[in-house]
């Protein structure tokens, strides 16, 4: 099984699919950075917590979380696939569309912000059944 990873960057404008943008570019600001990617190798016997989501997958999104607070972020801007979009809703971090979904290639994508909050890493931690950061301990620090 490979580690969980996110990709998390400032965000420059432009480079996120402008097409799943109604309003053109998106534009960059020091308080949202972009996660060009997010992923999770997760075996069938995996734990599962609330809402039927794995609590692989809640660390993972508490990890992006305790990052963003760490950086000060206000907001993750992603691009991900409406499937991945239902699990963030289970998980009690729904994506704040900034348009329809449009297919590209075989995905039906969307792009969006996830919040990053004090608020929103506790639900996370609580839906996931755990407690304290996910993250190495410098980092949490920052936090």
């Amino acid at each position: 099984m490979r580690p969980p990873f996110a990709i998390l960057r400032p965000h420059h404008a432009g480079e996120t699919f402008p097409a799943l943008s109604p309003n053109g570019p998106i534009l960059g600001t020091p308080d949202i950075w972009e996660s060009s990617r997010f992923a999770l190798d997760i075996q069938r016997d995996a734990e599962i917590g609330n809402q039927g989501v794995a609590i692989s997958t809640y660390k993972l999104f508490a990890g992006m979380v305790e990052f963003g607070l760490a950086r000060s972020l206000s907001k993750i801007l992603t691009v991900t696939d409406v499937r991945m979009e239902r699990i963030l809703r289970r998980a009690a971090w729904p994506l704040d569309r900034l348009g329809s979904a449009r297919q590209i290639g075989k995905t039906s994508a969307v792009a969006g912000y996830l919040a990053v909050s004090q608020e929103v890493l506790h639900s996370l931690r609580r839906l996931g059944g755990f407690k304290g950061p996910v993250l190495w301990a410098p980092v949490v620090q920052a936090a």
